[in-house]
């Protein structure tokens, strides 16, 4: 049975940024629901009930054609959330140095031009999705992803998410996704962020 983590620091941790009843809502709603309905649709499938997120998702051509849809939807979005809440943290910001951080400037530039790419690719999702840093193939990418669509499904690892559904950021917001995507930058934990390109890297 897959289960909600818990939030890593409490729901008013990350204000003023991110409001505190946006954060109940996103974990303990929508987060959960991912969790209950991923459960739901692996229930009559012990062969998959043991797998990581990571192999379920990396391996979803071979998953079920009748369920393979709601493991896409709800195993991805509880992937997705998972690292969403571990990459952001109150005292957050800044920019990445060590592996991280040179690894960013030899893929793009600098941090300003990879900052600009991902709050761009970001903000032209069309509707609800996501924008990523994955590392592919050993290279360091910039992509948008659909829906609940995790990079793991195409063979990349995500490194560091930002969620552009409306309800990560509405009730502060309303449509202004810009200008949740500017505060965001304020909270993400580089150090998690680096863990995972190290684990990602090999």
């Amino acid at each position: 049975m897959h289960e909600l983590p818990s939030l890593p620091y409490a729901f008013d941790a990350l204000e003023p940024h991110i409001d505190a009843q946006t954060m109940q809502i996103h974990h303990g709603k929508h987060h959960a629901t991912y969790v209950t309905k991923l459960n739901d649709a692996l229930k009559d499938h012990p062969d998959l009930q043991g797998k990581s997120l990571e192999d379920l998702l990396r391996g979803i051509a071979a998953v079920p054609e009748g369920i393979r849809n709601a493991v896409k939807n709800h195993g991805g979005g509880h992937a997705n959330h998972s690292l969403f809440w571990k990459t952001m943290g109150p005292g957050g910001g800044g920019a990445p140095s060590g592996p991280l951080g040179d690894a960013i400037n030899g893929a793009f530039g600098s941090f300003d031009a990879f900052k600009e790419k991902l709050t761009t690719t970001a903000t032209n999702v069309f509707g609800s999705g996501w924008g990523w840093l994955v590392l592919r193939d050993g290279k360091l990418e910039v992509t948008g992803k659909p829906n609940q669509d995790s990079p793991w499904m195409e063979g990349a690892a995500p490194l560091l998410g930002v969620d552009v559904w409306e309800h990560a950021y509405y009730l502060r917001y309303q449509n202004r996704r810009p200008d949740y995507l500017s505060a965001w930058w304020s909270t993400i934990h580089w150090a998690e962020v680096e863990q995972q390109y190290l684990r990602a890297r090999g």
